[in-house]
């Protein structure tokens, strides 16, 4: 899976990746800062109808969110140092919940992760145009 895309069809690249992924739940956004992962995070709520406000969850490590088929947990590890940090955060209980988790920076602790995560990569190609790719199925 590789999608392209600029940042005014963000929304629009957002349902691509929902019909590419439409069971799995468990998505690990690997990127460099500033490469729009929460951004895309943000887009991808919107597409699930997601009404609550989505903001980086960098300080509170998971922000969880209501969307009409159940919650989105959004997940920011960057602030920690290991997996044990993200374990007495509560990372893995959401990882494991059967809902949709959106992980950022999970590079800080990837031996929580469940066996059917979908590893992407998100880069900025230029200052409006980004590339995520990902397995093409799982």
């Amino acid at each position: 899976m590789e999608i392209c895309f600029n940042l005014q069809d963000i929304r629009s690249a957002a349902e691509k990746f929902w019909q590419y992924y439409p069971r799995q739940k468990v998505f690990a956004f690997h990127g460099s800062m500033g490469a729009g992962k929460t951004t895309f995070v943000h887009a991808l709520c919107d597409v699930k109808g997601v009404l609550d406000t989505v903001g980086s969850p960098t300080f509170s490590i998971i922000n969880e969110y209501a969307w009409p088929g159940g919650k989105i947990f959004h997940i920011d590890l960057y602030r920690l140092k290991n997996e044990e940090d993200a374990l007495r955060a509560g990372v893995e209980d959401t990882l494991y919940s059967g809902e949709i988790c959106l992980v950022e920076w999970p590079d800080r602790a990837p031996g929580i992760f469940p066996p059917q995560t979908v590893s992407l990569q998100l880069e900025a190609l230029n200052s409006q145009t980004r590339k995520i790719t990902g397995p093409d199925s799982i």
